[in-house]
């Protein structure tokens, strides 16, 4: 009885998956409520929602890791995720080494910079990442990208758990445990103008910490990060422009849906970029040449087929 009820649940999955992937509703992962993630997932599902062609159910993930985990297991029909975890996760690299590489999915368009932030209460001692020597730190949620890139920063400052208290807590958590001084710092990475940030500037006085040119070189070479200043005045109260590292977020998509499908979704992104731009506090900039810049993943063939027909060559899984 145990075998056929487990074979049944079986069965019942790949149905699932197999009517989801075939034509039916999108569903797109998240991340967690307070991110820009969660902006973009929900203004392109408000875009499709009024379009018509496509319909699209947000579900709400931990973050980045979590989100190529889910679709690589069928779970996720696409997500927004950082292109650094992107390619680790598919080639098996850096923090999916013990994993082991994930697969079943690709790249449709890169959509916009994350800087990594670090913010600390203004009064506080806290003046570089070295000062986080014993302090309590949120790193983000579990399965997040801002707690793979936390540890990596930490990592590149010759700091571990065992040095800093890490607390896995998500964007609205770690802002009010911030203002309420329960911890001493957070790490966020999002793209500028970031909703949870600007939002905590106007309830407490906060600083922002800088990455040190050495960190960001050691960084650099051994991960997917670029340069990146957070411009003086980005958040209420900030006066000083802060050198950090960065990545690009990437729209990607399970491997299973179809060729009409992930073009239909290609076209509704472009089509609506200046929407998407008024409704999502990150500087979207989707143009042609910037949407495949930085993606180190294969395109899905649907994506790469709405590419090749405007003059641009994308390479592909398969």
């Amino acid at each position: 009885m145990k075998k056929l009820l487990a074979l049944l649940i079986a069965l019942m999955t790949v149905l699932l998956c197999s009517c989801s992937s075939g034509g039916e509703t999108i569903r797109f992962g998240a991340a967690g409520t307070g991110g820009i993630y969660n902006e973009a997932a929900n203004s392109i599902k408000s875009i499709a929602d009024a379009d018509g062609t496509l319909k699209i159910e947000t579900k709400t993930t931990a973050g980045s890791a979590a989100n190529v985990r889910l679709l690589s297991q069928n779970y996720l029909d696409a997500a927004i995720v950082q292109s650094d975890i992107a390619h680790d996760a598919f080639n098996g690299e850096n923090n999916f080494e013990k994993s082991g590489s994930l697969e079943g999915y690709s790249a449709v368009v890169g959509m916009f910079t994350e800087a990594c932030h670090i913010v600390v209460r203004k009064d506080s001692d806290i003046n570089s990442v070295d000062d986080l020597l014993g302090k309590t730190v949120s790193i983000g949620e579990e399965e997040s990208g801002s707690e793979l890139n936390a540890k990596q920063i930490l990592s590149a400052y010759g700091l571990n758990s065992k040095m800093v208290k890490e607390k896995n807590l998500n964007y609205a958590d770690a802002a009010k445990q911030l203002q309420n001084g329960e911890i001493d710092a957070a790490f966020f990475t999002l793209g500028l103008n970031a909703t949870v940030v600007e939002e905590l500037s106007k309830q407490c006085d906060i600083k922002l910490i800088g990455i040190d040119d050495a960190a960001v070189k050691k960084l650099k070479n051994t991960y997917s990060y670029v340069d990146c200043k957070i411009p003086k005045n980005t958040y209420n109260g900030q006066s000083d422009e802060v050198g950090t590292v960065a990545v690009k977020a990437v729209l990607i998509v399970n491997d299973r849906l179809s060729v009409e499908q992930v073009k239909k979704l290609t076209q509704l992104v472009f089509d609506n970029a200046q929407e998407l731009q008024l409704t999502v506090s990150a500087d979207v900039d989707i143009t042609l040449e910037k949407a495949v810049e930085g993606v180190k993943i294969p395109f899905h063939k649907g994506a790469a087929e709405y590419y090749s027909e405007r003059g641009i060559t994308v390479k592909t899984a398969g």
